[in-house]
């Protein structure tokens, strides 16, 4: 039987401690889920409880289903993790990239080594995550805020990189980039190919990457924290990572239910497959997507983030490579991602445990709210 006092009581304080007004968790463990829970308000200024039916801007919560639809379409044959990004993208053939000087200045030099795509699925690729650089609004501008996938990956394409391929970890757009590759590998619109092969397998009817008003209307209200005033303050129901509407943003661009993104964690935790038989993901490709990728130089930079310190980084997901400083609780190989509003989601193929919170709040708070779900989650479960 299992006991999950302990986190409502934790939940029903973050109103008051780290000032997100609302949000939902779902747990599951060996394929079904075993906790849900809801606390605070979907919209604090109009006195709406939270009742986990809202939707939800996944921000770099997307991260995690767009690398799982990327590796269904390298399982299909697409494309090799190892074959150049050009080979898809040919504006990426020639891309600098920048050699800053000491007083931050710089001059460009062609690439020494190719931008391949496992370098996309684990953020070496050399690009950066400046979404208001003048290329991107450029295209914005001129295609009057519709910004086709296509025509933004060639904006990207002419900023030069900040490093050589493979030369450091660095938070970036590779995942929108890599979106934009599927699409040209598979020949299928991004957002297309995703519906087809996670969220029809898994019954996902609540996922989307358009805003409808009917879906705003559903959808949590927005909160960014304010540090001065030490509150959450209305942000407005926006997503400033999607260019336009005809943008597919593999990054950022996830709009679902918790509910509907517990099916995608659900699956993944049992090695690939949903209660209801289908497959979406091959238990060996599960197992390649949480494993560290990183060497040791990329491992010091990606080490600095708090919530990685005992973490790795896979084919787009931290992944827990030893106990250490932090203690969730979690086992070797546990792996997720999270998203600038806080949603979480945490897969565990070995004990068979997935975890997903949402909430709606930019500055989010994560650091604090993030592990100790994870650790009193495994706790409740016996672990």
């Amino acid at each position: 039987m299992y006991t999950f006092s302990d986190l409502e009581k934790y939940l029903d304080t973050i109103p008051v401690k780290e000032k997100t007004p609302g949000g939902s968790v779902r747990v599951y463990h060996h394929g079904k889920e075993v906790f849900r829970y809801s606390f605070g308000y979907a919209d604090r200024e109009e006195g709406i409880k939270m009742t986990g039916d809202e939707y939800y801007f996944m921000y770099s919560a997307t991260k995690p289903l767009t690398c799982a639809t990327a590796l269904h379409a390298w399982e299909e044959g697409a494309f090799l993790l190892s074959e150049p990004v050009w080979w898809y993208l040919p504006e990426f053939k020639d891309t600098q990239v920048k050699v800053y000087n000491p007083d931050c200045s710089f001059y460009l030099v062609p690439q020494k080594r190719e931008m391949v795509i496992q370098d996309l699925f684990t953020m070496s690729a050399g690009l950066n995550y400046d979404t208001s650089n003048p290329e991107i609004r450029k295209v914005v501008e001129e295609t009057h805020d519709v910004a086709p996938t296509r025509e933004i990956m060639k904006a990207i394409a002419k900023m030069p990189l900040e490093y050589q391929p493979r030369e450091r970890w660095a938070y970036s757009l590779g995942h929108d980039v890599l979106a934009g590759l599927v699409e040209v590998a598979t020949g299928v619109r991004f957002s297309e190919y995703m519906k087809k092969v996670i969220f029809e397998p898994l019954g996902m009817t609540k996922s989307t990457f358009r805003v409808t008003d009917e879906i705003k209307a559903q959808m949590a209200q927005q909160y960014t924290y304010d540090y001065e005033k030490g509150e959450a303050l209305v942000r407005g129901k926006h997503n400033g990572y999607v260019f336009g509407s005809e943008y597919d943003s593999g990054g950022a661009g996830l709009i679902t239910t918790i509910d509907d993104y517990g099916k995608f964690v659900q699956a993944m935790s049992c090695g690939g497959k949903a209660p209801n038989g289908k497959r979406i993901l091959a238990p060996s490709t599960v197992k390649l997507m949480g494993t560290n990728m990183l060497d040791e130089k990329r491992m010091a930079q990606f080490s600095t983030w708090r919530n990685n310190a005992e973490y790795g980084y896979g084919l787009g997901v931290r992944t827990k490579i030893y106990e250490g400083w932090g203690g969730n609780n979690c086992s070797i190989g546990e792996f997720g991602w999270d998203g600038a509003a806080g949603s979480l989601c945490s897969i565990d193929p070995e004990r068979e445990i997935g975890i997903v919170y949402t909430q709606h709040m930019l500055n989010p708070h994560h650091e604090q709210i993030h592990p100790r779900i994870k650790m009193m989650v495994n706790h409740a479960l016996g672990y």
